[in-house]
Parts: C-alpha cells; sequence; structure tokens
C-alpha cells in the first residue's frame, strides 16, 4: 500500500509566523529549523522561508504544509525525526509576501542562509556598490520600494525599509554562513545599501537593527531519491523534501535580540560574549579542512568527503593543515584537540555522501576566510607554511581543470588568470586573492613546487575522468 503524503493533521497547527529565513535549503532546515522545533517553546516561533531564486522547493513545502523529515545520518544506522517548525514556504520572487512579514511586528528575527558569495561583498570586505546587480536592484527599489530585487542586501534592505514604514519596531538579523565576523559584515552589506538608497533609513536601521553574529556547523549534503525512499521507510509517508543530515550540530551565537527568540538554548545554542574563537575553530578547521579535500581530493579521483580522508595521503594533508591552523587558535589545545578528533570521526563517516564537487564551489570567496588567516599568520613569525599553500595551489590547479568542475562566483576572472604557464598563473591568482601574497616571492615559488607536485600524485586516471558536478543546487554545509 502506497504511503499517504506528509502533512499537517488538524492537531499539529503551524506556529504563528515570528521568524523570517531567506535562503530555504538543505543546511537550514537540518540546522535553524531543527533548533527552533527542538526548543520548548517552538509552537510560539513559526517560521516563513523563502527560497533564493527558485520556486521548487517552496512548491513542494508547501504541498507538504511545511513539514519535512531530518533523516539523522549515524555511521551505524538511520533515525528520522518529522519537523514542523516552517509554517510557510515561500518562492524567492514572492516580493509582496517578504514585505509583508518584514513589516509585521509579531516577526521578531530574520535568519539568513544565502552561501559566502550572497553578501556581495568587494575585496576589502565591504558591499561591492558597483556591481551590476547592486546597481540594478538600487534603480529598481527607487523606482518603486516593492519592486522585486535580486541581491540579499537589497531584499533586506526592502524589507526592513517596509517595516519602518509600518512602525513594525526592532528585529534582529541572524546570518548563519560561514564568514568571519557574520553579524558586523551583514550590518555592514545592509547599511552601505540602505544609505545609497535613503540616508534616513540608514540611521533607522542603525537605531532598531540588531546584527547577531554566529558559527553554524553541522554537515548536510544534498539530498538523492534513494534519500526519499529512506524517509517513507523510517515515518510511513510520502515526503519529496527530506533532509539528510549528520548527529553532530552546533550553534555559537553572540548578539543582542531586542524583540525576544526561541529558547534555542534549551535545544543546544550556545550563547557566548565572544565568538571569535568558535568562529575560527570551525573556519579554519572544519571548512578549510573540507576546502583542501575538495581540490586536492578530487584530483584524485575522489567524490566525497569520505572516500578523501580514508585516502592516507589526503589525511596526512590535512592533518599538516590543521596542525599549522591549530597553532593559532585560542581555545584551550585540549578543547582543539578533543574537535579535531570529533572532525576525523565525522568526515569518515561514509554514510554521509558529502560531495567534494559540491564543497568545491565558490572557492575565490571562501579561501581568503578559510586558508588566508593562517598564511598570514604563518608567514609573519617567519615560516612557509606547507599545509595552507597546498590548499591554494590545489585551488589553482583546480582552476586550470583538475578534479572538480569550476562553479565559482568568481570564475570569469580567476579561471583566465589561472591559465597559461603557471609559472605566470600562480603569481597572477595570489594577486587577486591579496596582494602581498603575489608580492611574497618565497611564498610564490613554494605554491609553484606544491601545484607541480599535486599535479605529479594524481594519477593519470583521475586527472582524465570527468567528476560530475552535484545535480542540485544544494550549497556546502554554511555549512
Amino acid at each position: 500500500m502506497t504511503p499517504v503524503r506528509l502533512a499537517r493533521g488538524d492537531d499539529r497547527p503551524p506556529a504563528p509566523v515570528r521568524i523570517v529565513h531567506l535562503g530555504l535549503g538543505n543546511f537550514f532546515r537540518a540546522h535553524q529549523a531543527w533548533y527552533t522545533a527542538n526548543a520548548p517553546d517552538a509552537g510560539e516561533w513559526g517560521i516563513a522561508a523563502f527560497t533564493g531564486r527558485s520556486i521548487d522547493l517552496a512548491a513542494t513545502l508547501t504541498k507538504q504544509d511545511g513539514l519535512f523529515t531530518l533523516i539523522t545520518r549515524a555511521a551505524d544506522g538511520d533515525t528520522a525525526q518529522i519537523l514542523g517548525s516552517i509554517s510557510d514556504a515561500h518562492p524567492g520572487g514572492d516580493t509582496q509576501a517578504w514585505l509583508t512579514y518584514l513589516a509585521d511586528p509579531d516577526v521578531r528575527i530574520v535568519t539568513l542562509t544565502i552561501t559566502e558569495a550572497g553578501y556581495l561583498r568587494g575585496s576589502d570586505g565591504a558591499l561591492d556598490a558597483e556591481s551590476t546587480d547592486i546597481q540594478q536592484d538600487l534603480a529598481a527599489l527607487r523606482l518603486d520600494p516593492a519592486s522585486g530585487v535580486r541581491t540579499a542586501p537589497a531584499r533586506l534592505v526592502a524589507g526592513l525599509a517596509a517595516r519602518r514604514a509600518a512602525g513594525g519596531g526592532p528585529i534582529a538579523v541572524v546570518p548563519c554562513d560561514n564568514l568571519p565576523d557574520n553579524g558586523a559584515a551583514t550590518a555592514g552589506t545592509v547599511g552601505s545599501f540602505a544609505a545609497l538608497l535613503d540616508p534616513v533609513l540608514g540611521a533607522w536601521i542603525e537605531e532598531n537593527v540588531s546584527f547577531v553574529t554566529t558559527m553554524v556547523d553541522r554537515i548536510t549534503p544534498a539530498t538523492t531519491d534513494d534519500d526519499r525512499v529512506t524517509a517513507a521507510d523510517l515515518i510511513g509517508r510520502l515526503d519529496d523534501a527530506p533532509v539528510v543530515t549528520e548527529p553532530f550540530s552546533e550553534w555559537v551565537l553572540s548578539g543582542q535580540f531586542p524583540a525576544g527568540r526561541p529558547a534555542w538554548d534549551i535545544a543546544g545554542a550556545r550563547f557566548v560574549d565572544d565568538i571569535v574563537p568558535f568562529e575560527e575553530r570551525k573556519l579554519w578547521l572544519l571548512n578549510g579542512g573540507h576546502s583542501l579535500l575538495a581540490y586536492a581530493g578530487s584530483a584524485r579521483g575522489h567524490r566525497t568527503i569520505a572516500e578523501a580522508v580514508a585516502d592516507p595521503v589526503c589525511r596526512e594533508w590535512m592533518i599538516q593543515w590543521w596542525t599549522e591552523a591549530s597553532g593559532h587558535l585560542t581555545l584551550p589545545p585540549q578543547e582543539v584537540s578533543e574537535y579535531r578528533d570529533a572532525l576525523l570521526t565525522r568526515f569518515a563517516n561514509p554514510r554521509i555522501r558529502h560531495l567534494l564537487a559540491q564543497i568545491a564551489a565558490d572557492g575565490s570567496q571562501k579561501l581568503p576566510v578559510r586558508i588566508l588567516p593562517t598564511v598570514r599568520k604563518e608567514r609573519a613569525e617567519g615560516r612557509l607554511p606547507v599545509g595552507a599553500l597546498r590548499a591554494l595551489a590545489a585551488w589553482i590547479n583546480h582552476l586550470r581543470g583538475a578534479g572538480a568542475p569550476v562553479k565559482d562566483t568568481a570564475a570569469d576572472t580567476v579561471v583566465p588568470l589561472a591559465s597559461g604557464a603557471i609559472t605566470d598563473a600562480v603569481p597572477r591568482v595570489l594577486r587577486h586573492l591579496d596582494p602581498h601574497l603575489a608580492a611574497d616571492k618565497p611564498l610564490v615559488d613554494k605554491v609553484i613546487d606544491l601545484c607541480g607536485r599535486l599535479a605529479d600524485t594524481s594519477s593519470a586516471a583521475a586527472r582524465g575522468a570527468a567528476i560530475a558536478p552535484t545535480p542540485s543546487t544544494e550549497k556546502e554545509d554554511h555549512h
């Protein structure tokens, strides 16, 4: 007998919407939606979630009354939980719904999972105000404040303008992407866009909007057809939008919630005064390790994190990188050691199929925050950090065609820079990341050497194989 579709019963009404989320996808549902669903006051904190631009997932979740199955995949088996924290799901183009929610004083929080590239920052970390997308959104909002816009900064500013006009009161914006000091980064891009649009609005945002800094951690791969079958087996219902995740989850937050928040701390979130030590630990060890494995591992013919970390060569490279980065972490050494041990267990879980091609996307945005801080610190102390430089070399080889296909918001710029003779390509790419790197001759020479060594360690079969891109648009674990 065919199972019936997942849907709410009369005994499970959706919670009133008090959180609006931008970036409806797998990671958000495995993380923020999970914490909200497991908070003791979940019945008071419903989420209205918006996709980036697509309509499919919003339509699927609407058909299921916002419900979905979270499959927690441990090495020894699966467990399932039906989550109901999403009260409404909308496509990104539903501008009227977005503005209506943001204007509502009952909405207290906006959360974001839009990837590093979604903040539209330039190389200096500020809003890339000259980008075509930003200029088009500015022009559109000047003509019509209710106009549909494409970029996340513009969507936030349009929503906050609607809130100001409606007297909606204070609100917290909570970015959940892998950016250092992501609260300040979001405040900067939103504030800059608002000032360009309307200086009075910019002043209102400064007084009424809190930007919370977060560190998020939960590996969440793309969903497969087999996962949909597993969900049906586990819950006895048809679910077209299940999410698979690992048992581990971490959420650290720092900042103010002027209109209140769910009891996320009871569900396991951690609220701290200084988030930087936790942020650096995660960005450098987990995300930096992921980037290294994505480029170097895929060039050796591997397709998943579990395959790459099972390769003794890749594992040795990752541990070398971790050792360099760990020397600059400020958390107690024992805590760092325990985190590294946990990462090895998490990465090695063969039942979490975390695709290297998925993780490899947008290296131009990721490496500056995952790898370069350690490079700079090591060079300041007179050392050449081979583990860190290997990650840069592997990315440059990736841009030159090794391993996973290139999928990068800056591909039109960085791929041409990486072409031609390797002795010319390396300084060009490094200059794009940071001009100081290209001026450091010992560093440049070492990266050139590592590019050649990495190419030599890749088998002929791996070099010639086409690593298929993931069919999903789902990004890495905000991963």
